[in-house]
């Protein structure tokens, strides 16, 4: 659907909200409270409310976990966790931790510029900086803080900078995108056809921002780094890359996809996460000293906030450490991708095809994915959240499944007969 008409039909989706808020103020008296109940009203009709299944995470038993449901607690298995490779339960990472928290204390004490740099975080932005062979680093609260200020900031540095965004980045880079209040042009998701269109018509002077993602998190599809690269340098144009669900993943360190093609020296930036791969919590940008500091010096996101604490930045160091040297969890883990693909396929069920560790699968109905959803964790005690609309576009709903290294084949094989069985439940087209 072409974006104008896609937005016009959510505006026309919205009107009975709009005209409810509407009726309310002409009352004299704003109903606060009816207001906020019909929002939530206005989700649950759409089968967009979401519900969090309270889960209590065991060290050493993972992927099974404890679900507190309404009639007690439950053992499950967790098939849609972002901790990929499973270093939160890592006894060196597990370690660094307790050991910095009782050194240090449980907390960093205030903003990087009023006593909140402590040494682990310093060590932490040396480590990532080597990861991805750049020379500074800068470590923000969450991958989505990072990129939020790390593209607002930089594009405002550029004068009359144009932003080139592809379609389907996460929207904590399309918040940064947004809140530069810079000139974007959307290019067509991994089209560098279109991007190339794009940029010749700007020329090669005026100062251009390109921001991608290196894997796409709910397809589970790459991108064509190389050829955006070449496109950069021809056009002179900065580029801006998104590894957060590859860190760790891939390269021989684990430096991303950027690392693995031999790429990581073309980009400007690379923005990642502690929060996945790491199995802990932060994000980050790497790039020139320069434009790091920059960053540092201008980004509010970074200012006017509190430094990550000591034993957060010690295990994440723990785990960066680790995962340079040690490629048995990779290994490992993509064998267990596509064991559990072959099994799919074996199986008769669909699901998206791809490179990458993400395995999602279609189900193309708000309704039926939250029900098989329910129905997995009620009845096999095998926990995958719907993804649903605004996450991904209205019809394609879907499973998103993430296997990880620690997932044995008694795993893989109850997971597949989960499925198969409520893709028979709910009349689902294999």
């Amino acid at each position: 659907m072409p974006l104008a008409n896609s937005a016009l039909a959510e505006k026309a989706r919205a009107q009975p909200f709009v005209r409810f808020c509407e009726t309310v103020k002409q009352v004299g008296k704003t109903d606060y409270e009816a207001i906020f109940n019909a929002s939530l009203l206005r989700l649950r009709n759409e089968q967009r409310y979401r519900v969090f299944a309270d889960i209590e995470r065991v060290a050493g038993e993972y992927p099974c976990a404890i679900w507190h449901s309404a009639t007690g607690p439950r053992k499950i298995v967790l098939w849609c966790s972002n901790d990929y490779l499973g270093m939160s339960q890592n006894p060196s990472v597990i370690g660094a931790m307790i050991e910095t928290a009782k050194l240090m204390g449980t907390g960093a004490g205030g903003t990087r510029n009023i006593g909140g740099t402590n040494h682990p975080l310093v060590e932490l932005e040396a480590e990532l900086a080597d990861l991805h062979g750049k020379k500074a680093a800068l470590v923000f609260t969450s991958g989505y803080v990072s990129n939020q200020t790390g593209i607002s900031t930089i594009a405002k540095l550029l004068p009359d900078c144009l932003i080139l965004s592809d379609a389907s980045n996460h929207n904590s880079m399309i918040e940064g995108v947004h809140q530069s209040n810079c000139e974007k042009q959307i290019f067509r998701h991994n089209d560098t056809d279109h991007l190339e269109q794009l940029l010749r018509r700007v020329g090669r002077r005026r100062p251009k921002l390109i921001v991608f993602e290196s894997l796409y998190s709910m397809d589970g599809d790459m991108a064509p780094i190389g050829e955006i690269c070449d496109l950069a340098e021809r056009y002179n144009a900065m580029t801006y890359c998104d590894e957060v669900h590859a860190v760790g993943m891939y390269g021989t360190r684990g430096g991303g996809i950027s690392e693995q093609r031999g790429l990581a020296a073309r980009i400007d930036v690379i923005e990642g996460t502690l929060a996945k791969a790491y199995g802990g919590l932060g994000g980050y940008i790497a790039g020139s000293a320069t434009m790091v500091d920059a960053v540092r010096s201008h980004a509010p996101g970074f200012i006017f906030t509190t430094a990550l604490p000591p034993a957060v930045c010690a295990a994440a160091t723990a785990a960066i450490r680790h995962l340079k040297v040690s490629s048995e969890e990779r290994v490992r883990h993509q064998s267990r991708v596509a064991h559990l693909k072959s099994m799919l396929d074996a199986n008769g069920l669909p699901h998206l095809r791809n490179e990458s560790h993400i395995v999602p699968l279609p189900v193309g109905d708000a309704r039926k994915c939250k029900a098989v959803s329910d129905y997995l964790l009620d009845e096999f005690g095998i926990c995958i959240q719907p993804i649903n609309y605004p996450t991904v576009p209205r019809g394609t709903e879907r499973l998103r499944i993430t296997p990880s290294p620690l997932h044995t084949d008694q795993h893989i094989d109850q997971l597949v007969v989960a499925l198969s069985d409520a893709w028979r439940k709910y009349d689902l087209r294999k």
